[in-house]
């Protein structure tokens, strides 16, 4: 386990005191004062219980015997030292780690960045990476990561026109996550097309697969051809319309963000629900992102009285997305792949002529969950060494 390394604490006297108790110990900690820890808690988490090799907890606490319980405790400079009752072993934990777990709070995340909200003009200062530098320098991949985080958007420079240029960019940050589409999803105008996007019409702003349980999080666009007349991209970021949205509207923003309600998409091989909230909000309350698609919209199934409210706060809403202030419109073109948080960023597109010219846009998707484990292994060492 990779232990910060002990610092000497004057605060702390050599003779300072640690007070055993039933089901745990008291111990004087440098600018803290008194602190509880559980035996278990100790037990379980001895800096021995994980293996350097694996990463893993290599300690069974379900394997004891009998409830842990200190035999004799003490502070030796800057580590406690524990003895244990009935078992040939001792813990050393140093005090700059028991420090850490004081408050109950979770450990610090390196990548639960603060997001910044965008509005229509953002286009300019949209994050831009080129792919071959992203694919050489790990730290090019880093910053690309935070830009999803903070901004929820990025756009890629420099795509080879080929199917594995995606995928080696989609790659960087994690594995390719399919859905009922498939891995990937190719956006052209079809004869008989099975979704929206696969026509001219103009598509309404929304998110992607809000039907699946775990919508995927991180989508990639990939234009291959843009010649057409019309089709310009429309861009919004949720995280800024929601918080005006609460600003403007609170009780509305607490019924989208406490309801929820059902998505649907179906077709002749599959038929998937899910029930979403509109407005999602993070372990701190704020708003993390959206779910929202008019055309995978199932017909509501709650109470007609309780629509009574719900329908005028969801059209209010609605409307809002729509509103200039926050629509950004731009053109992606060849050679160019847009990046973004499917759980944040609304997209859609004007209405084109198909006979204007090509259009071709492929697409797949990665989760959150793995883009963040991504930026964590580039930019922290991590609490274990092999």
């Amino acid at each position: 386990m990779n232990i910060p390394a002990p610092v000497r604490h004057p605060e702390t006297p050599a003779a300072a005191t640690v007070r055993l108790a039933d089901k745990g110990l008291y111990l004087p900690l440098p600018d803290q004062g008194e602190a509880y820890f559980n035996y278990h808690w100790l037990r379980d988490n001895c800096p021995s219980s994980f293996d350097a090799g694996t990463r893993e907890r290599s300690f069974d606490i379900f394997h004891l015997d009998a409830a842990p319980r200190a035999a004799q405790a003490v502070i030796d400079a800057d580590t406690l030292v524990i003895d244990w009752q009935g078992e040939d072993h001792q813990s050393r934990f140093p005090l700059t780690l028991l420090a850490s777990y004081t408050t109950g709070r979770p450990r610090k995340d390196p990548a639960d960045k603060r997001r910044r909200a965008w509005y229509s003009n953002h286009y300019a200062d949209v994050a831009r990476f080129s792919q071959p530098d992203l694919m050489a320098q790990d730290q090019k991949v880093a910053a690309w990561i935070e830009a999803l985080l903070i901004e929820g958007v990025a756009i890629i420079t420099d795509m080879p026109d080929t199917d594995a240029g995606l995928t080696e960019l989609a790659e960087r940050i994690g594995t390719v996550r399919p859905t009922f589409f498939g891995s990937y999803f190719d956006v052209k105008t079809h004869i008989n097309p099975t979704n929206t996007a696969f026509t001219a019409a103009a598509l309404e702003l929304h998110t992607d697969t809000p039907a699946e349980e775990h919508a995927p999080g991180i989508q990639f666009l990939h234009c291959r051809a843009n010649s057409v007349e019309g089709g310009r991209n429309l861009f919004g970021d949720g995280v800024a319309v929601a918080n005006d949205f609460r600003a403007r509207d609170p009780e509305g923003f607490r019924l989208l963000s406490e309801t929820e309600i059902p998505f649907y998409c179906e077709h002749d091989t599959y038929d998937m629900r899910s029930r979403q909230r509109v407005i999602e909000l993070d372990e701190h309350g704020e708003v993390s992102g959206l779910t929202i698609s008019q055309h995978m919209l199932d017909m509501i199934d709650l109470p007609q009285e309780f629509l009574d409210d719900y329908y005028p706060a969801f059209c209010r809403f609605g409307r809002m997305l729509q509103e200039e202030k926050y629509v950004m419109r731009f053109t992606l073109h060849a050679g160019e792949c847009i990046v973004f948080d499917n759980h944040r960023i609304v997209h859609g597109r004007a209405a084109y002529t198909a006979s204007s010219g090509d259009r071709y846009l492929r697409g797949c998707y990665t989760d959150r969950a793995e883009m963040r484990s991504t930026y964590r292994a580039l930019t922290t060492e991590g609490r274990f060494k092999s």
